[in-house]
C-alpha cells in the first residue's frame, strides 16, 4: 500500500502522515480479525486489518493498557467476535485521522467501539448522528444502546419521536426485538400519540413473537405470563369503546375471565367497584407554543378597575388546549376572568376565574426567564381546526410584562397557529404583534 519512495516527503503534517498508515502494513505490529459482515463466522469469512500500537494507544486508555500496560498482551493478533469489519474499519479511520464517515450501516459499530476502547470524542459524534438521524424505523434498535451508553440527548431524542410516531416507531421490526423492561417503559407512558387498541395490538404482537421465540404455545396465559402484570395493567382498556374491546381484545385472550366479566360490567354501566385498569386517555406531548419573539417585563398597565384583552386565532389541525401562559411581574398576582370562544356561533367554551400569583417561568421560544402564572382549564378543550376562536381575559391587578411579534402565523410541533387581532372595544392593546397570551399549552387530539 505504501507509496513508490519517499512518501514521508509527499505529505507535511504528521497528520497526513499517520493517516497515510492507516489500513497500511508498512510498520505493522498487531492486526485484528474481524467478521465480514456476511453472518458466517469462520476463519474463511474473516477479514484482517494491520495497525499501529503507538498510534491506538495515544487514542485510547484502553488499547494503551492492552498493549503497554503492566499485563500487556505478548500476541501481535486479536481476535474481535463482537464487531464487523465496516465499523472496526471507520473506527481506526478516525484514531489515525480525526475523521469520521458515518452511516446507518456502520454507525452503531461504531458507537459500541467508541464507548469499548474510552474514545469519548468519537461517542459524541455517533450520538450527533443518530440524534439527527434515527427515524420511526430505526428507533428502537438505536434506543436501547442509547439507554445502555446513557446517552442523555440520543435517549431525549428517541423518546421525542416514539412519543410524536408511536404507531409508525411500534409497526417497526425493531420494536418485536425489545426487551420487556422497554416495552414496561412504553406502556406505562402517558405521552403516547396512539389509539389504545392499536397499542394493545403491539404488545399482543410482541408477546406472541416472544412466545414463538421460546417455543412456546401463544396462547393468552402464555403471553400474559411473558408480558407481566405491570405491562398488562398498564393498557387502558377501559378508553378503547366496546366494539374495540369486543373484537381484538377478547380475541387475545390476556385478560382474565373475571376481568372480563368486569369489563362487559363497566360497559354497561353495572359496575360496582373499581376497573383495575387506567380509565383517563393517554394525553399525548404536552407542549407550551410561544407566540412572540421576544417578552418585555413591564409596563403593560391596568386600570383600577381592569382592561380586557383579546386575541383570535385559528388552528390547522384539532387540538387539546389545556391554558394559557399570560405574562405577569415577580411577586405580583392579577385577578383574571378567562373565556375561549367560538366566533363562528359566539359561543363560549370554556372559561375560568381566579387570582393568579407569577412565578418565574422559560419561555417556550428561547428558553428566556419570564414572570408569569398559567391560566388552565379543567377539562382540557377540544379546539377545531379551521375555527376561529377567540380568548378574551378580564385582568386587574398592577402592572405585568407583555410580548412583541412581527408574525402572524407561526409552526408548532405539527400545528400551524394564525393570529389575528380582534376589533371587539374596548380592548386594551392586545394584538397579534403585541400584548398578552404569551404561551398556548396544548397536545394533539386524538378521536375517541
Amino acid at each position: 500500500m505504501s507509496d513508490q519512495g519517499n512518501w514521508q516527503t509527499k505529505r507535511a503534517t504528521i497528520r497526513a502522515r499517520t493517516e497515510f498508515m492507516f489500513n497500511n502494513d508498512l510498520f505493522s505490529d498487531v492486526k485484528f480479525f474481524v467478521l465480514s459482515g456476511d453472518g458466517k463466522n469462520d476463519d474463511k469469512s474473516k477479514q484482517v486489518i494491520p495497525a499501529h500500537k503507538f498510534v491506538l494507544s495515544v487514542s485510547s486508555p484502553v488499547f494503551e493498557a492492552m498493549f503497554y500496560g503492566e499485563l500487556a498482551m505478548t500476541s501481535d493478533s486479536i481476535e474481535l467476535p463482537d464487531c464487523e469489519y465496516e465499523s472496526l474499519l471507520e473506527f481506526f479511520h478516525y484514531l489515525y485521522s480525526d475523521e469520521v464517515n458515518l452511516c446507518g450501516s456502520n454507525v452503531m459499530g461504531v458507537l459500541h467501539l467508541a464507548k469499548k476502547y474510552m474514545v469519548p470524542s468519537l461517542a459524541d459524534k455517533c450520538a450527533e448522528y443518530l440524534v439527527d438521524n434515527v427515524d420511526p424505523l430505526s428507533v428502537f434498535n438505536v434506543l436501547p444502546s442509547a439507554l445502555n451508553y446513557e446517552e442523555e440527548d440520543l435517549i431525549d431524542a428517541c423518546w421525542t419521536l416514539v412519543d410524536e410516531q408511536t404507531e409508525a416507531a411500534l409497526k417497526s421490526d425493531g420494536f418485536a426485538t425489545i426487551d420487556r423492561s422497554l416495552l414496561e417503559a412504553i406502556a406505562i407512558r402517558d405521552t403516547l400519540f396512539i389509539d389504545e387498541v392499536d397499542l394493545f395490538r403491539a404488545v399482543d404482537l410482541w408477546a406472541t413473537s416472544k412466545c414463538q421465540m421460546q417455543g412456546l404455545a401463544a396462547d393468552g396465559e402464555s403471553k400474559r405470563k411473558i408480558l407481566g402484570e405491570r405491562i398488562v395493567k398498564s393498557i387502558r382498556f377501559p378508553v378503547m369503546n366496546q366494539e374495540q374491546f369486543s373484537a381484538v381484545v377478547l380475541d387475545a385472550k390476556i385478560l382474565t375471565p373475571e376481568e372480563v366479566v368486569l369489563f362487559f360490567q363497566f360497559y354497561s354501566s353495572t359496575l360496582t367497584s373499581p376497573i383495575g385498569f387506567p380509565e383517563s386517555k393517554r394525553p399525548g406531548i404536552i407542549y407550551r407554543c410561544g407566540r412572540f419573539d421576544r417578552l418585555l417585563h413591564s409596563c403593560w398597565f391596568y386600570a383600577t378597575n381592569g382592561f380586557t384583552d383579546y386575541i383570535n386565532f385559528v388552528i390547522d389541525r384539532d387540538i387539546v388546549l389545556y391554558g394559557i401562559y399570560l405574562c405577569g411581574g415577580e411577586g405580583k398576582s392579577h385577578s383574571v376572568s378567562m373565556k375561549v370562544i367560538n366566533c363562528e356561533n359566539n359561543c363560549c367554551v370554556s372559561s375560568r376565574t381566579g387570582i393568579f400569583s407569577s412565578r418565574q417561568l422559560k419561555y417556550s421560544r428561547n428558553g428566556e426567564n419570564y414572570f408569569g402564572y398559567e391560566v388552565s382549564f379543567d377539562p382540557p378543550i377540544h379546539l377545531k381546526k379551521n375555527i376561529q376562536y377567540r380568548i378574551e381575559a378580564f385582568i386587574s391587578g398592577p402592572e405585568s410584562g407583555y410580548g412583541l411579534s412581527h408574525f402572524k402565523s407561526l409552526f408548532w410541533n405539527g400545528v400551524t397557529f394564525t393570529f389575528s387581532t380582534s376589533h371587539l372595544i374596548p380592548c386594551h392593546g392586545t394584538t397579534y404583534a403585541q400584548g398578552q397570551f404569551a404561551e398556548f399549552v396544548f397536545s394533539l387530539y386524538r378521536r375517541p
